[in-house]
């Protein structure tokens, strides 16, 4: 292999590789981005075994052939040198890497270790809206548990409907539902589901960060395909039983506040200051036009901030994981917020007013101190 290839167009491509190759993993090959240059074009691949991103960029091939090199140390030293032209060749069990004065030999592993990925059919399930997806996914990929033995919740449930695409997360003490109605294209008239895994929809946010266009997505039997412009990702679906979402969000929820959401925020940022550093509790006091946002701990003493509200309800006290109530107002964009509640131990709703485009609930359990 040898190949000339413009720094910044390399650099763009192995940056998006950084988040799938694993740092620690027992199988070396998988640390490594595999090359493949012919034509006018070098490829890149590279997977953990659960999420896989192929790429592409120009470059001025003299030789073709494939190599395996160390994607985070390969990143690293493109990402150092400077604004130019880069050579690549491969040279006796390793690669040359080379620009301007500086000449550098990275060891390779065996092409053939390398894992064989799926590919996609070809056929397009539907198209979907860039903007819609980014804003999903945004708005969801912070209540996906991190570590649950239920393996189902360490993903997020993507519906596909002729007129709606839905996207949930929950990890049982809050949930987040997203949904963007759609024209109806590709394989239309039924109800497409499948899990993601937490790391796809990071991997996907990352990835449409940039660029424009939509996104042709395909679900094969066992993978997912999600091709934009010259990048395809390919995700293993997580196989199980979704919760089923609809039953949690409550109906019934008939005291509704508003609030500006940045007093909001700033308030239960100070306020949790003061709690209790395990359960993080702030405690919302809903009086008639106002709400008292307190919060205590007997190691360090209490807080309070009173924000002004429209409210003519019947009194009442409810208490949240402050944490959870700033992961939604960090999601929305909304100048206003609403809270919808029923009494002191049942899921309040919250909701980002006036939002276009879409619509997003976000449920949260209430904590009983």
């Amino acid at each position: 292999m040898e190949l000339v290839v413009r720094k910044n167009d390399l650099l763009r491509e192995l940056q998006l590789f950084q988040g799938i190759v694993e740092r620690k993993n027992t199988i070396p090959i998988l640390a490594n981005v595999l090359m493949e240059a012919k034509g006018d074009e070098v490829r890149f691949l590279a997977t953990d075994l659960e999420v896989g991103l192929r790429s592409k960029c120009k470059a001025a091939v003299t030789k073709g052939g494939t190599l395996t090199l160390p994607a985070k140390k390969f990143y690293e030293i493109v990402k150092s040198l400077p604004d130019t032209d880069i050579r690549i060749a491969d040279d006796k069990g390793g690669a040359k890497i080379a620009a301007d004065r500086f000449e550098s030999k990275l060891q390779t592993l065996p092409r053939e270790d390398f894992p064989t990925l799926p590919e996609s059919g070809g056929t397009t399930t539907a198209t979907l809206p860039r903007n819609a997806v980014k804003e999903m996914v945004a708005k969801t990929q912070f209540a996906i548990t991190g570590e649950d033995t239920r393996y189902f919740l360490n993903g997020a449930l993507f519906v596909l409907r002729p007129d709606e695409m839905n996207l949930v997360a929950t990890d049982g003490h809050r949930l987040a539902l997203v949904s963007v109605t759609r024209d109806g294209n590709g394989k239309d008239g039924e109800e497409n589901k499948a899990i993601l895994p937490k790391k796809t929809l990071g991997e996907l946010g990352r990835l449409l960060m940039e660029g424009d266009g939509d996104i042709d997505y395909e679900r094969g039997e066992n993978h997912l395909f999600f091709t934009t412009g010259d990048r395809l990702l390919i995700s293993r679906m997580i196989d199980g039983q979704f919760p089923a979402y609809e039953r949690v969000i409550p109906k019934g929820n008939d005291k509704h506040i508003e609030f500006e959401r940045d007093r909001l925020t700033n308030a239960v940022k100070r306020v949790a200051l003061m709690s209790n550093e395990r359960s993080r509790a702030v405690k919302f006091q809903i009086d008639k036009d106002k709400v008292d946002v307190t919060s205590s701990s007997p190691d360090v003493g209490e807080a309070r901030e009173t924000l002004p509200v429209e409210y003519s309800g019947s009194p009442m006290q409810i208490s949240f994981n402050a944490q959870y109530v700033l992961d939604f107002l960090a999601a929305v964009a909304t100048d206003v917020v609403s809270l919808e509640l029923k009494d002191e131990v049942s899921q309040a709703v919250m909701k980002p007013v006036g939002a276009e485009g879409y619509d997003y609930t976000y449920v949260i359990m209430p904590m009983r101190l």
